[in-house]
């Protein structure tokens, strides 16, 4: 599995119902894509008391070959012309769960993102991680949790889709537009290695 990531910040002045009809004509377009774990699509709003207006969708691939796909296709393509070219975030699987709402239709999504100290042991950060994962994945209205490492930068990532409201301390809290979910039952459960 991989996850990755790009955001579009937008001005603060911007009319987010703009990228509401965005995903809502062009969504489904990633409803059975190859390779596609699933996509959300998020989006943040500083009228919603977040810091920026946002749109930042968010990927876990079940295979390295559709997200080529998808980068090197019209999909991405069709961001770059309407946004230019934004940076692509990108982490290797550690862990994913389905959690106790997995049926219900995710409202919100978190996100955390940690840094490891300078001279802190990868694997025991990972384990901590994981244990951090499992919490997460087991909470109350946990639609689906990830956890994922980036080792240039060596940071966690800390991913969860919530049937309702986002908890507070899980995060950088979003909205979830809507989820394409073509290959979410073949994403590898519990720990990758």
């Amino acid at each position: 599995m991989h996850a990755m990531q790009y955001e579009i910040t937008l001005p603060a002045d911007y009319d987010m119902g703009i990228i509401r009809e965005r995903v809502a004509t062009r969504g489904h377009l990633l409803d059975d894509f190859p390779g596609l774990g699933l996509k959300a699509y998020l989006m943040r709003e500083r009228a919603d008391g977040s810091p920026v207006n946002q749109y930042a969708p968010f990927y876990l691939w079940a295979a390295p070959e559709g997200m080529n796909g998808f980068l090197w296709g019209p999909g991405f393509q069709g961001i770059v012309n309407d946004f230019g070219r934004p940076v692509v975030q990108h982490w290797t699987g550690l862990a994913y769960e389905e959690g106790p709402a997995s049926g219900a239709v995710p409202q919100a999504a978190t996100r955390r993102r940690v840094r490891l100290r300078e001279y802190e042991a990868p694997a025991a950060a990972v384990e901590r991680a994981l244990e951090e994962h499992r919490g997460l994945a087991s909470s109350e209205g946990a639609v689906a949790a990830a956890a994922a490492i980036d080792p240039r930068n060596w940071e966690l990532l800390h991913f969860a889709l919530w049937a309702k409201d986002a908890p507070e301390a899980a995060g950088d809290a979003f909205q979830v537009l809507h989820l394409s979910a073509p290959q979410r039952p073949e994403l590898p459960r519990g720990r990758h290695w």
